[in-house]
């Protein structure tokens, strides 16, 4: 399997004019949504407890309390705590996110770490001769995209920890500027760069 280095004299000539603030939006809109949103905390009014007012409001020389579940006890509430119930989505429109997956994918040509492959197929299923096909590349790490992953080669990139295999679909700029280098299938690279 032979791949060929993408440059940037190969890409069509919108890729060079796109703005990076494209993929800065994207990235902090796909990692927002990764977010688990499960950090939560009880205001004064959720804790259990203090109905009672803990001792007289005049006459004991102490500030005045009407609760011990007020934020300054222990036990009380948590005064300007984190909620579960904030939404982190961030809209990204569909010409934004082709802007943005176009940007990554055109520094990884400026950097010559871009390769386009007839096809991308380990016949053998086995780990190591996916490893050999990653240690050809010479690179760190590498994102592989297939227009369709068969069982074969999926369970020969499965356990591969510098590689990561996708289908066509799955593609996005996220993982596009995530990865050192990527190698896509010869079909999906035709449709990524199509005019429309």
């Amino acid at each position: 399997m032979s791949a060929t280095v993408i440059k940037t004299s190969d890409l069509p000539a919108s890729y060079s004019e796109i703005n990076p603030h494209n993929l800065y939006l994207y990235c902090k809109a796909y990692a927002s949504g990764l977010r688990a949103n499960t950090a939560h905390t009880k205001t004064r009014s959720d804790v259990s407890g203090g109905g009672k007012k803990p001792w007289a409001q005049k006459g004991g020389g102490r500030a005045r309390a009407g609760s011990v579940r007020s934020p300054i006890f222990v036990g009380g509430g948590v005064a300007f705590g984190p909620k579960n119930n904030r939404n982190y989505n961030q809209k990204v429109n569909r010409k934004q996110k082709k802007l943005a997956l176009n940007f990554a994918l055109a520094e990884l040509a400026a950097n010559e770490k871009l390769f386009v492959m007839d096809n991308i197929v380990v016949e053998s299923g086995k780990t190591k001769d996916a490893r050999a096909f990653v240690a050809e590349l010479g690179q760190r790490d590498v994102l592989v995209v297939k227009e369709l992953i068969d069982d074969k080669t999926f369970l020969a990139f499965r356990n591969l920890q510098n590689a990561y295999l996708v289908e066509a679909n799955e593609l996005n700029a996220y993982l596009a500027a995530a990865y050192h280098s990527v190698v896509i299938e010869k079909s999906v690279w035709e449709k990524l760069t199509k005019e429309n």
